[in-house]
């Protein structure tokens, strides 16, 4: 049943991100193999110019061993891994870096700093995640959120992750995004608080005028398929078309992205925004393409 497809940066993120040359990036803790990796394949694309943070020893080392040339960049030299999230924060409120990038440290350590007031680096919205997912090089893709970040999102937090991936939309050319509220069921049911909130979701949405097709509750197969979608009776712009699926909680969301990318060989790219830096979240599983289109979407996401 696991996919054996070979897994491939989608094309439309590249297009997007090439548009912004010359994006500073700090790697956290960047002296390991598999995050230097992805970032001898987002220089190679000229996505960004790397800031590397950790040990200078091992990150030269690790270079020297892959055969990547890092003369030009600078290096932030911090031996103490729980510090280079401190360093990476400092950097990126001071400008000096635009986006951060998850190298071998705890995302928990990561994030837990970069919230930090002292940084000033949130936004007007709360933090959140978004999968950018495509099949192929010239897919169309599917967003999903939040399924990295916000555990038990209450309909208040809702509205910032929604208001969020309205945003990465625009900026992938997606104008008027049409998102699905999920559920388990397209009925409203008090015995499925998701529901509810979905329907009231789906209210604010039209109340706030926000530029976007938002309905919900809506099951999965209602969202992507219009047949499933005409045999329920149920019509509306975002049935069977939706262009982003708004998760009830972490687990839908993480548990959708891990079976697109086992069972049908999805290159996930994943992104926090909603901050004045994007942030790269990197998987120790996730494979070189992934990463690289992950870096991709956060060049996208800048301002």
């Amino acid at each position: 049943m696991l996919s054996d497809k070979e897994i491939v940066c989608p094309n439309n993120l590249l297009d997007v991100a090439h548009k912004k040359k010359g994006v500073t990036a700090g790697i956290v803790n960047a002296g390991k193999t598999l995050p230097m990796l992805s970032i001898m394949d987002a220089v190679k694309e000229e996505l960004i110019i790397p800031t590397f943070i950790g040990n200078k020893k091992e990150i030269e080392q690790c270079a020297n061993d892959l055969s990547f040339d890092i003369s030009n960049y600078k290096i932030v030299h911090e031996p103490d891994e729980n510090k280079t999230a401190k360093v990476a924060a400092n950097l990126a409120s001071k400008k000096k870096i635009k986006i951060i990038v998850k190298g071998h440290i705890h995302t928990d350590v990561l994030m837990k700093e970069v919230i930090k007031k002292e940084y000033n680096l949130l936004g007007k919205t709360r933090l959140s995640h978004i999968w950018h997912m495509t099949l192929e090089k010239n897919d169309k893709p599917l967003i999903i959120s939040d399924g990295a970040l916000n555990v038990t999102p209450n309909v208040k937090t809702k509205m910032h992750i929604l208001k969020n991936v309205i945003n990465f939309c625009n900026r992938i050319g997606i104008d008027r995004p049409k998102i699905a509220v999920l559920s388990a069921t397209e009925e409203v049911l008090s015995s499925m608080p998701s529901s509810v909130e979905a329907k009231e979701i789906t209210e604010l949405a039209v109340k706030e005028k926000l530029n976007a097709e938002v309905f919900g509750p809506l099951a999965f197969d209602n969202s992507v398929s219009k047949k499933s979608a005409g045999i329920k009776g149920i019509k509306n712009t975002v049935a069977g078309e939706a262009d982003v699926l708004l998760v009830p909680n972490i687990e839908t969301g993480n548990a959708l992205v891990k079976m697109m990318i086992y069972f049908m060989g999805a290159c996930a790219a994943g992104v926090v925004i909603g901050g004045k830096v994007p942030i790269v979240i990197t998987s120790r599983s996730d494979d070189a393409p992934a990463r690289l289109a992950s870096m991709a979407a956060a060049v996208v996401a800048l301002d």
